[in-house]
């Protein structure tokens, strides 16, 4: 669905390469795991500069989970214009990703292939944070609606409440985010910025 204007997100990285990123040499890497939540692309975190950052002491500490390594963490700002997006807080677009999925399921039927499953990435992980089938099924939208000479979605944008309850009888997740996937960042991200030490910590 068509998002108007601009939204500021946020990315962690190593710091070498978001200095690279700063200084126009590169732009954020296209992920393309079979697992990555919202298929592949540029993942960001709305509004939180704190998460980003979380991120990318994260996989510091667990490097099996990046392609590349974390020297020293480090999280950029960046400015996206979204143009046609996948906005899974809305209802259309919700229509949209349940009916890509019954098309998917009735496909790898007739291939006689085994639907992929979200799973665990490691014990205790009730998030299920491989996400083998929401990728699978996001990608396969984008791929049936180029088949379809349908307009593209340029981004993905979804909420994720993920973690333990809040406070207790909660039903807020301690780390629950919004999280933007952008499929061509040279086309929807505008610029990035440096992001001032003491958002960091707000």
């Amino acid at each position: 669905m068509r998002h108007g204007g601009i939204v500021l997100a946020y990315h962690g990285c190593d710091e070498e390469v978001g200095e690279r990123i700063l200084a126009g040499k590169e732009d954020v890497r296209v992920s393309t795991n079979d697992y990555d939540w919202l298929g592949k692309g540029a993942y960001f975190w709305e509004n939180s500069p704190r998460r980003a950052l979380q991120w990318a002491e994260f996989l510091q500490k667990h490097p099996s989970s990046s392609v590349g390594s974390i020297g020293k963490p480090f999280a950029i700002g960046a400015i996206i214009v979204p143009g046609n997006c996948l906005d899974l807080c809305e209802a259309a677009s919700l229509d949209i990703l349940k009916k890509a999925h019954s098309t998917f399921v009735e496909i790898m039927a007739e291939l006689k292939s085994p639907l992929p499953k979200n799973e665990a990435s490691r014990a205790g992980d009730n998030d299920l944070v491989r996400r083998k089938l929401d990728c699978a099924v996001i990608n396969f939208l984008h791929d049936f609606r180029e088949i379809e000479e349908e307009e593209a979605f340029a981004t993905v944008r979804c909420p994720f409440f993920e973690g333990t309850a809040l406070y207790s009888g909660a039903k807020i997740a301690n780390r629950t985010h919004v999280q933007w996937c952008i499929r061509e960042p040279k086309k929807n991200i505008v610029g990035y910025f440096r992001v001032r030490p003491e958002e960091f910590s707000s």
